[in-house]
């Protein structure tokens, strides 16, 4: 068997239906619209409309809360930063700052400042300077011997 011989099962495949070709066809003239209405015409969309009944969208509760105004933190977590030191993509015995974790790829964008959190065991010494950090993290940093200095003072409860 040659690939120029290859053929699906028959049946496998229709073709599709050409509508609007003329009466041989049998979906010509209307193409399978019916008479007249705002069905019949292009541009219709009246997906959601249910004959009057109230729509499902309508009845289902308002929910949730979304604040334009929060800060969105890209997060680190102390066990990822261990990893990224063992792994020799950041230097422990030089300062770790916002554009260091960029580069090394452990943080993809800084948005509203870089956030250090506890989860995973850091044993190197590290130095850094980010904008914000919880206090376990920083108490982990302290307890390897290095020491952390976050930008906003209020991100550290």
């Amino acid at each position: 068997m040659k690939l120029n011989q290859l053929r699906d099962n028959p049946g496998a495949t229709k073709a599709r239906k050409r509508v609007g070709r003329g009466p041989g066809s049998g979906t010509g003239k209307m193409g399978g619209r019916g008479i007249k209405g705002q069905k019949s015409r292009s541009g219709v969309a009246l997906n959601g409309y249910e004959g009057g009944q109230m729509p499902l969208y309508m009845r289902l509760p308002k929910r949730g809360f979304n604040n334009i105004n929060a800060k969105r933190h890209a997060v680190v977590n102390l066990g990822l930063l261990q990893k990224f030191i063992d792994a020799k993509k950041i230097d422990a015995k030089k300062p770790i700052t916002e554009a260091v974790l960029v580069e090394s790829g452990l943080v993809r964008r800084v948005r509203d400042g870089v956030r250090i959190l506890s989860k995973g065991e850091l044993t190197s010494k590290v130095d850094l300077t980010v904008t914000g950090a919880s206090k376990s993290a920083v108490a982990a940093v302290e307890a390897a011997g290095g020491k952390i200095t976050t930008a906003a003072a209020s991100a550290t409860e």
